[in-house]
């Protein structure tokens, strides 16, 4: 009888492990939207719903690819939604990207929801993610993006997927002809808008107001922040803007003519023999992925359709045209290494003056005074300042002036400073893209002078912990707390000011010298003292 007891306890025992390995600590959930109902999870633990890889849209292919985003049709039964739909089209652009999609396809409009609603709660406010990637690369899966670190700030937070590359961005005369609106191109901007219109009419079932929606992004997604509030299909749809380095104005993936960007398109197909969009429509996805990955081409350019962007960036914000919201934006303390600026030379006088000369022939006098040169430790700094200027600072300060200019609403500004904690796995190196890469060459990387490029996401997001890469510190999850507490204090109020952290001014239209919020293990408010440098490149691109 003994021996029997022990073998059924056993038996229990060995259940209960099962299920403890199992580590599932969710029970399904359902929201009801326009299009049917979908499930997802309610983790016990956090008290955050979850909802993954949900359709927005009709599958961009076959007789839709190259077509504006088309409206999701209804569904009958039960749609699960508890795994990430699979990444837009794209080959490893940048290898230190991490992505917990369910693989690659064209069949990638997907978005996702994580929200701390109850049963009873409404009026939430949204904020809704564009990841970057230079419109060629990324996804909403990415770690560092994931919402549910901020859905426990009381936000319910949404990453969208949409279409890249030759996929998203092709403009032809043909595609033009066909489409309404008499134009092509863009279409991963419109797949966003798509994303937008989808949370004005679903987000109350996840207990969020539509009407209280922010939106944000870095690199490629700061870029398309900027052009959602430029474009005049999205008002209405956006009560707030967040923008993480980059802007889209000249030289940051700033738009072309119709014309050239259709030019560019037909000059690609005619190149791979392809005689015309019906016979390119007809190929499999494999062929067009390998044909572009052929040809070398970083993407394509974004369009002035008409449609979704008439006009440029500074036209529209000098016309008082942009949404009309509060805005919060900055960028990186050292975007890009200044070895970027020098293409590999060292870093002494001769060889910095001979690069300033050879890209500014006969305005090098005055780069000299505003990016000066003396030890080669200020070349060093200054060959930075100047690469991450015209890489993507220019652009994003650029935006901000424009808007604090011409709106009413009011402008925060930061400069990103936090420098990066070593790595865990010291055979690895950092990559432009936040993350990491083989380390194949043995050739020493040189040290940071500041924080290079993508880094701030996932202290911004509340992800470190997500992130394994880096050896994180008490100092590292200070700053993430502060910054992301700027974040989502914005989110819910258009003010990034509370939880008694230092008091962030807005920036006043005509201050010279505008208030800067410098973010670092002791954030603090400093006055711009370096915007000469901007005027100066405003005057060179000719962005007036």
């Amino acid at each position: 009888m003994k021996k029997q007891a022990f073998y059924i306890l056993s038996l229990l025992l060995l259940s209960c492990a099962g299920a403890f390995a199992q580590g599932k600590n969710s029970f399904p959930v359902q929201a009801t939207l326009t299009t049917g109902v979908i499930e997802g999870d309610y983790d016990t633990h956090s008290g955050i719903q979850s909802y993954l890889g949900i359709p927005f849209a009709q599958p961009p292919v076959e007789a839709l690819r190259w077509k504006a985003p088309q409206p999701m049709e209804n569904w009958g039964e039960v749609k699960e939604t508890k795994k990430f739909g699979p990444r837009p089209m794209q080959t490893v652009v940048f290898g230190d990207m991490n992505s917990w999609s369910d693989g690659v396809s064209e069949d990638c409009l997907y978005l996702n929801v994580w929200t701390p609603a109850k049963r009873d709660t409404k009026d939430l406010p949204v904020l809704v993610y564009f990841f970057g990637g230079g419109f060629v690369a990324g996804d909403g899966a990415e770690p560092r993006y994931n919402g549910e670190s901020m859905a426990k700030k009381g936000i319910v937070a949404v990453t969208v997927n949409y279409r890249l590359n030759v996929f998203g961005f092709l403009a032809h005369p043909e595609l033009s002809a066909e489409a309404p609106y008499k134009a092509s191109g863009n279409y991963g901007l419109l797949d966003q808008l798509a994303a937008l219109k989808w949370v004005k009419e679903n987000i109350a079932s996840f207990g969020g107001d539509p009407n209280k929606v922010t939106i944000a992004g870095e690199s490629a997604g700061s870029i398309a922040v900027s052009y959602q509030m430029a474009s005049p299909l999205a008002k209405g749809l956006i009560a707030g803007a967040i923008g993480e380095s980059g802007a889209g104005i000249h030289p940051t993936l700033a738009p072309v003519s119709l014309a050239e960007a259709e030019k560019a398109g037909a000059e690609f197909v005619t190149k791979a023999g392809i005689s015309s969009i019906a016979e390119l429509r007809k190929l499999p996805a494999r062929d067009i992925y390998e044909i572009y990955n052929e040809s070398g081409r970083f993407g394509f350019p974004i369009a002035l359709d008409g449609y979704f962007l008439p006009k440029t960036l500074p036209e529209i914000f000098n016309n008082r045209e942009q949404a009309q919201v509060p805005l919060l934006l900055g960028w990186n303390s050292a975007e890009i290494p200044g070895m970027a600026f020098m293409q590999g030379a060292p870093y002494d006088e001769k060889n910095y003056i001979d690069k300033v000369k050879e890209a500014y022939p006969n305005d090098h006098a005055e780069v000299l005074k505003l990016y000066p040169y003396g030890s080669a430790k200020e070349i060093e700094q200054s060959a930075t300042d100047l690469a991450s200027d015209r890489f993507i600072a220019y652009s994003t300060w650029k935006w901000f002036d424009l808007h604090r200019k011409n709106s009413d609403q009011p402008v925060y500004r930061y400069l990103y400073s936090k420098l990066r904690p070593p790595l865990v796995d010291q055979n690895l190196t950092t990559g432009l893209a936040g993350g990491t890469t083989s380390n194949d060459s043995d050739a020493k990387m040189p040290e940071a002078i500041g924080a290079p490029h993508a880094c701030e996401i996932e202290y911004c997001m509340g992800n470190l912990h997500l992130v394994k890469d880096f050896a994180w510190t008490a100092d590292d999850y200070k700053v993430s707390e502060v910054m992301q507490n700027y974040f989502a204090n914005f989110i819910k109020t258009g003010n990034p000011n509370g939880n008694d952290q230092v008091e962030w001014p807005a920036a006043q239209a005509a201050d010279p010298n505008p208030p800067v919020m410098i973010l670092d293990t002791e954030s603090k408010v400093m006055k711009a003292n370096n915007d000469a440098r901007y005027l100066f490149l405003d005057k060179a691109y000719g962005n007036k």
